[in-house]
């Protein structure tokens, strides 16, 4: 047994003593009759981006190998609009490494999250978790290099208003209690989100915290750490899952809605991305941006149009993406620029020892902090298809490797200025802009469907799919219709309120 794991917060993971992607068939039959389980879960994302869930009483240790070796039918035309009814019978099959003790259960249950699998057995081309693959599988193959992701999960919690130790109108970031009111929420929704195999790296009220009708809004962020594309997916999924579910048992009501209403923060789906090589982050050389960063930072500057329809997928998504409220309007990049749509953080690249500095009797430290350096994509948001949006970001920093010009992009749409304030004007009319609705969205995807072809990541019938749901909305000129009317704003947050 792996001593290093036995404090893992993976029940399962500190059992076996193995990591959870070592996992096999017997250790989840062994974990099962060993600990009084007696239900499994089958959850998987559909359509509207949310996890289904199937349920299975076990009634004996055949059964249990049985539906773990062979999976169970699901009808996928009622999962999936792109899938016929006269076709619909898919297969889910656990995906082991992904086992976890549901804590919500009153019934102690393995919940585990599934693939889809056609008629013939083989993986379902069009489903989210197989695009992410084939898109992570081209990128390596295209750049012999690994993709990695993280997500920054923005949401606001609402509740009544008890008018006790009021915070200041949307000057809620890092506040601590009592002026923010579900800071222990939220480290309650960690600790059930690093249980559930989430590799968190911290938590925090956001900027968001205003009141409407006597009910509190307050805007919180959950962060990860990087990891393999796939597996960041799939922890994000599951934490919207287990907030959702947490806050149902504490009365309150959450969204993952980009926008709540005129004039205050909305919720961002931000990812940040590194490229590595043998274990090693790829993004920094000689303490600067490599050639490696900005050549996958091109591939999105080009594609940037078109990852909307992935990222923002309904309309409200449109009246987060607008100039001043720290949300990307304009296709350009830069350093620590919160108006930018890519972003470069700050990496720990300077050459100071900060840790013996705050406490000088610390002898000096060595630390690696290359593995750290990432870029971050800042338009999309909670309505997100997170499968989708991951492989696309996979696809369009794939791509930035098979552009002959991309040094030249990148350096023509670096910015390092804050390109909303007047004496940037010039450098503003120069960049190219998002798309400001899902109908325009949709046109953009149509025009670059080739790139997101190619390889086989993203298949035809996807893309259809998606140009046909985002052409639906008819919003094309909503936004200039409903400008600031906060009535009217409300009225299409309602309508999309459970976004993803």
């Amino acid at each position: 047994m792996n001593k290093s794991l036995q404090l893992n917060p993976n029940k399962l993971v500190a059992a076996l003593g193995k990591p959870s992607k070592e996992f096999t068939k017997a250790d989840i039959i062994s974990y099962i009759a060993e600990n009084g389980i007696r239900m499994v879960n089958f959850m998987y994302p559909a359509g509207d981006g949310r996890l289904k869930t199937l349920n299975f009483v076990i009634n004996d240790i055949a059964y249990l190998d049985a539906i773990l070796t062979c999976g169970e039918r699901v009808d996928g035309s009622s999962l999936f609009p792109f899938i016929e009814a006269g076709s619909s019978d898919l297969y889910v099959l656990p995906r082991f490494r992904t086992a976890f003790l549901d804590p919500f259960a009153e019934i102690p249950t393995i919940s585990m999250l599934c693939s889809y699998f056609n008629k013939d057995g083989e993986p379902l081309e069009s489903s989210p978790e197989q695009t992410l693959r084939k898109a992570c599988r081209a990128f390596n193959e295209v750049t012999g290099m690994d993709f990695q992701a993280m997500g920054e999960l923005e949401y606001y919690v609402i509740a009544p208003d008890t008018e006790m130790f009021p915070a200041t109108d949307q000057k809620g970031y890092h506040e601590s209690a009592p002026y923010a009111k579900f800071n222990e929420f939220r480290t309650q929704c960690m600790a059930y989100i690093a249980q559930a195999g989430g590799q968190i790296k911290y938590g925090h009220s956001e900027v968001g915290n205003f009141t409407i009708d006597g009910k509190i809004y307050e805007q919180n962020e959950i962060e990860f750490l990087p990891v393999n594309a796939e597996d960041a997916a799939d922890q994000l999924m599951v934490a919207k899952w287990i907030i959702r579910n947490l806050a149902y048992q504490h009365g309150y009501d959450i969204t993952f809605a980009p926008k709540i209403t005129a004039g205050k923060a909305g919720s961002g789906l931000h990812v940040h991305m590194r490229i590595v090589k043998d274990g090693q982050n790829q993004m920094l050389e000689g303490g600067v941006l490599s050639k490696t960063a900005r050549t996958a930072i091109a591939g999105m500057m080009e594609l940037a149009p078109s990852i909307t329809a992935f990222g923002n997928t309904n309309p409200t998504s449109y009246f987060r993406l607008v100039p001043h409220q720290e949300a990307p309007t304009n296709i350009c990049w830069g350093d620590r620029n919160r108006s930018v749509l890519v972003r470069v953080p700050l990496g720990w690249a300077a050459k100071s020892d900060m840790c013996k500095l705050a406490n000088p009797l610390e002898e000096e430290s060595r630390y690696d902090t290359s593995q750290k350096q990432t870029v971050e994509m800042r338009s999309p948001d909670g309505s997100a298809d997170i499968y989708q949006l991951i492989a696309g970001l996979a696809v369009a920093c794939r791509h930035g490797f098979e552009m002959e010009n991309a040094l030249e992009v990148a350096e023509k749409t670096y910015v390092n200025v804050n390109i909303h304030q007047k004496e940037n004007e010039d450098k503003l009319k120069n960049l190219a802009q998002l798309p400001d609705s899902c109908e325009a969205s949709a046109d953009c995807l149509d025009k670059q469907r080739a790139i997101f072809e190619k390889h086989n990541v993203f298949s035809p019938a996807m893309i259809d799919g998606i140009i046909k749901k985002l052409r639906s909305y008819g919003d094309r000129t909503l936004r200039a219709d409903i400008g600031s009317n906060q009535e009217e704003m409300l009225k299409l947050v309602e309508r999309y309120f459970h976004c993803g």
